[in-house]
This record gives C-alpha cells, structure tokens and sequence, in this order.
C-alpha cells in the first residue's frame, strides 16, 4: 500500500508490515552514566568483558563526550567532565587517553592507549 500519511489507508490488517531480524548483539561496548543528577550526566562507565569500569579524563574533551552522548542516545551533548565531578568510581580503570575526532559511532573506536592500560587514579574518572 502506498503511504498517503499517518492515518490516512486503504489497507486492511491482513497487509500489515513486519520483519525478521538477525540475532541480537548489544553494542560494544556497554556504556552508562553514574552519580550524575540527571539521566543524561554522570561518570562514564564502560563495560568490557562483563566487567564495569571507569574512564580516565586524560585528554578528555568534548569530542569523546559528542561520541559517548551520541552512542547512549541522547541529541546534542552539553560538555565534557573530569576531575571526578560526578563522583569516583572503583574497580578497574578500562580507558586512558581517548582521542575521538566526534565521528565516531562508539567510543571504542576512538583512540585509547588500550583496554585497561592507565596511569590513572579514580580522582581521574
């Protein structure tokens, strides 16, 4: 049927559309945002190998933000923080020294000096 605009058919039910898709992969890496006020603001996590980790704020700036805000799916991006605002994390220290050019689909393709890899403390989240 052609789409004459929402609301607007000459279909019946038995035209409705559908898919099959292939298997599901979450996108890698899982990211999130944590001890921010707002959904969209927080320490950036990243989950690599089932294991939740932090990100270090060398050379961070608003191009890896563009990059982290884009793949959470939030529209636009506001600033870049470091210095722990929104709180240290623990555990491991999964990114150090990411240099994103903002075009970037996920911060894991970004350049990083590698996973785990920092001479980082968590007042560096």
């Amino acid at each position: 049927c052609p789409f004459n605009g929402w609301g607007i058919s000459d279909c019946w039910h038995d035209q409705d559309a559908g898919v099959v898709c292939g298997d599901y992969t979450q996108p890698f890496p899982p990211l999130r945002l944590v001890g921010g006020p707002t959904p969209n603001s927080g320490r950036v996590e990243v989950q690599y190998y089932g294991v939740w980790g932090t990100v270090c704020h060398d050379s961070w700036g608003i191009l890896d933000a563009k990059v982290v805000c884009r793949q959470l799916g939030y529209n636009g991006t506001v600033r870049a923080s470091t210095n722990a605002e929104f709180g240290q994390g623990t555990g491991t220290i999964w990114m150090n020294n990411v240099a994103c050019t903002g075009l970037e689909s996920s911060l894991d393709r970004c350049l990083f000096r590698g996973w785990g890899i920092n001479d980082c403390g968590h007042s560096e989240d």
